[in-house]
Formats: C-alpha cells, structure tokens, sequence
C-alpha cells in the first residue's frame, strides 16, 4: 500500500499514557515545554526542534511542521501525556530511514519532571507496535550519545541490539568528542514467531 494511503490512528493509547501528533495550536504549551526543557536537552539533543524555539510563534510554526510531515509521511512527532491528567511527559520522533524496505528511525526525549518514571521506556514500545503495525516496518534503528545511559536504557529495555559503536563522530559544546551507539531491532524480534 502507498504510505500516503495508510490509516494511521489519531492517537495511541497505552495503560498510562497517550500518545498523540502535535495539532495547529498547540505551540503556546510546546513553547513553555521547550523552554522548561533546553537545558535538560542541551547535552544529548542539540539538534532538537526545540533548541530552536525562543517564542510561541516559533513553536507553532514547529508544531506546524510537525503536522505537515505527518500528512506526507516523512516523519512522524508525537506528544507523550499522561492519560489521566493530559500533563506533557515527553515525545516520540519516528524518521523514515527506507520505505523501500520499509526501515524506521526511533527517537524520544523525557520532560524534565518526568525522568524515571518509566514513560519513555511505555512510550517507545507503544510507537514500535505503531511502527512495525501501522507502517509495516521490517526494522527500526536509533541512535545515541555513548554516554546518555537512560537512553540506552530504554533501547535495551524495548528490545534493541546494539549493532555497532561509532567512534568520535560528534564534538560536544566543551570541544571534546564523543560517540554514538547505534541499534537495531527486527519486525521478527518485536513480534517472535512463537508469540504470533
């Protein structure tokens, strides 16, 4: 099926959370979530959208963008929350790395006040049913910083196999240099055969 022709739920729903893509309007409470996170990101995400935002029209543009790669199926952004209080704990981000094959980049990021609490670790797992179900993945890599233990983490804990150890490809804001471990998780490993 042609990706712009797949059905994709409005939100997902997990035991705690939803997840949900960013709406026109939502950049006044996406620019005081990224102000409130900039330092908490700054080390492992300086590349982040939210890195950029210095006003809320910044924000809704971003948000903005958010849903016009939605609709053309060049990525997909959504915000994490909490079912029963609807309070931000965090985003997913899923890149599309090969719809040849089709091949899924998994990203995320915790609020602040939300570290530890386990809803980064739900939150990925229910975006990898969303990807190998809703886009019919066969793969999904992610990325990150050798020294951002919490994200390895939740790689590990969502079934990730670290494939590889990139070596000083990144210069951090200090001048020094660090690297990147990089994972990938199979359709068959998410869903074993056995289980199916």
């Amino acid at each position: 099926m042609h990706r712009l022709l797949l059905d994709l739920p409005a939100q997902i729903e997990t035991k705690r959370l939803v997840l949900r893509p960013y709406h026109a309007g939502d950049g006044a409470w996406y620019c005081a979530m990224s102000q409130k996170n900039k330092a908490h990101l700054a080390q492992f995400e300086s590349g982040n959208s939210v890195m950029r935002i210095n006003t809320e029209e910044d924000a809704e543009i971003v948000v903005r963008d958010f849903g016009v790669a939605w609709a053309a199926r060049d990525a997909f952004v959504m915000g994490v929350f909490e079912r029963e209080s609807q309070v931000f704990v965090g985003q997913i981000y899923i890149g599309v790395a090969n719809w040849d094959l089709p091949e899924f980049e998994l990203g995320y990021f915790a609020d602040v006040d939300h570290e530890g609490r386990g809803c980064v670790t739900e939150a990925a797992r229910a975006a990898l049913d969303f990807i190998f179900t809703n886009l019919n993945a066969e793969r999904v890599r992610l990325e990150c910083d050798e020294a951002n233990k919490r994200s390895s983490r939740v790689a590990e804990r969502c079934g990730f196999a670290m494939e590889g150890h990139i070596r000083g490809n990144k210069r951090n804001e200090d001048g020094s240099l660090s690297g990147s471990l990089v994972y990938g998780l199979l359709k068959s490993e998410f869903f074993p055969p056995n289980q199916a």
